[in-house]
């Protein structure tokens, strides 16, 4: 790797630390923080599913500010989308709000991590690319990972017990201080490199072009296609899987204001994250295909969330946990290796957001799941959530049958 290809690496790990730490504050007390504003479990899991909603909604278009406008634009966007929803947010806790509110800021929420999804990633391929890099994008996605969980694990545990000594709107404040630098740091270092926005040409031709050439490049094209219609099966169901996480380890080890083990359980998802992305390199050598690799990772994730909510020991339920985690983190790096090795530039931005809709849509299951752990508890919902998750292998199969250049390991490596 040369000094420009390191230079774009550590920009991208710099932005990964700073996002993720902002974000992670509240993502062990997230949960704790709608039911203290006065909601209900399947209200506070409405108000996460209008975040979802707010995903769906701009996902695609937002990619399009990406592929047009430019990837450093679209985080710019997002940081600040991101501030300003935060602080919304501390406002309808403040106030009590009503759902309605709350479905605003989080659409709101929604509208500021689709300026995130996919611009960052295309980013970071295409400046990979344009300075000569010639590696395996593994790697590069898995040390970001690593950075990732490194920044949720401060932050969670930060925020968790923060919120344990002060009151849960403190790691909110926390987050918009955050989101504060990480809008600082892409100012100032992030460059589209390998990426040049279209000039001289009206707004709405490129709008066509882009989301015609993404359709062929996404939907079309049958080896991106089925990855595509999997991932409603696996995103929603880790959404409601993390964030019910609070709560319900909360029940099983008995005391329901002990914010601080809420937040130790998001750091013990992020510990997971880590050790799963340091071992990317390797588990990845045991497979000629991803996609072997993700139908593997995608099942045994779903026999560990039935386990989850089978159990009555919260020290089990931890460890379950930390398997999970770990399939995800390990199988995400791989998935992105696999999907970008089919998208073209001009398109990627668009593309990979379209993917993280589909994924989004999975969320609208939430509210369902909100509902059975109120009528049933929550280890019936992680039941649920099994099934549901189970669904995404029909898809990954078909997608091993499609023979795609990128689904070969060994071939990426000579």
């Amino acid at each position: 790797m040369n000094d420009d290809a390191r230079q774009v690496q550590r920009t991208f790990l710099l932005l990964t630390l700073l996002s993720t730490l902002a974000t992670s504050f509240i993502w062990g007390i997230n949960t704790l923080f709608l039911l203290d504003a006065g909601l209900s479990n399947t209200e506070a899991f409405a108000a996460n599913a209008f975040f979802t909603v707010g995903q769906v909604l701009f996902e695609v278009p937002t990619g399009i500010v990406a592929d047009s406008r430019g990837r450093r634009l679209s985080f710019l966007l997002g940081a600040l989308t991101l501030l300003i929803s935060t602080v919304l947010y501390l406002v309808m806790w403040q106030i009590q709000a009503p759902l309605w509110g709350w479905a605003i800021a989080s659409i709101l929420l929604g509208l500021g991590f689709t300026f995130f999804s996919g611009a960052m990633e295309a980013w970071l391929v295409d400046a990979l690319h344009s300075t000569g890099y010639t590696g395996d994008l593994e790697p590069v996605f898995a040390r970001g990972q690593v950075i990732g969980g490194a920044a949720m694990l401060t932050g969670s545990v930060a925020g968790g017990f923060v919120a344990q000594i002060t009151n849960l709107g403190v790691p909110y404040i926390l987050r918009a201080i955050m989101l504060l630098a990480a809008f600082a740091a892409a100012f100032v270092y992030m460059r589209d490199l390998g990426f040049s926005p279209a000039r001289g040409i009206k707004l709405s031709t490129q709008i066509r072009q882009i989301v015609r050439a993404s359709i062929d490049n996404g939907l079309r094209n049958p080896p991106v296609r089925w990855i595509m219609l999997a991932a409603p099966f696996t995103g929603g169901v880790i959404y409601y899987a993390f964030y019910a996480m609070q709560p319900y380890l909360l029940e099983l080890y008995g005391d329901p204001r002990a914010f601080g083990i809420a937040g130790l359980a998001a750091a013990i998802v992020a510990g997971a994250q880590i050790v799963g992305g340091l071992l990317v390199n390797k588990v990845r050598r045991l497979f000629v295909h991803r996609t072997h690799a993700l139908l593997i990772a995608t099942g045994v994730s779903v026999v560990i969330l039935a386990g989850v909510g089978l159990t009555r020991s919260f020290v089990v339920a931890v460890g379950l946990i930390v398997v999970w985690a770990m399939m995800f983190s390990m199988s995400t790096p791989i998935r992105q290796a696999y999907l970008n090795g089919l998208i073209p530039s001009e398109q990627r931005a668009t593309v990979l957001s379209f993917d993280a809709l589909m994924g989004s849509t999975g969320g609208v299951a939430q509210p369902l799941l909100g509902r059975v752990a109120d009528v049933s508890g929550y280890a019936a919902s992680y039941l649920v959530s099994a099934g549901i998750q189970a669904l995404a292998l029909p898809f990954l199969f078909l997608a091993h049958r499609e023979h795609a250049g990128s689904d070969v390991i060994e071939q990426q490596e000579s």
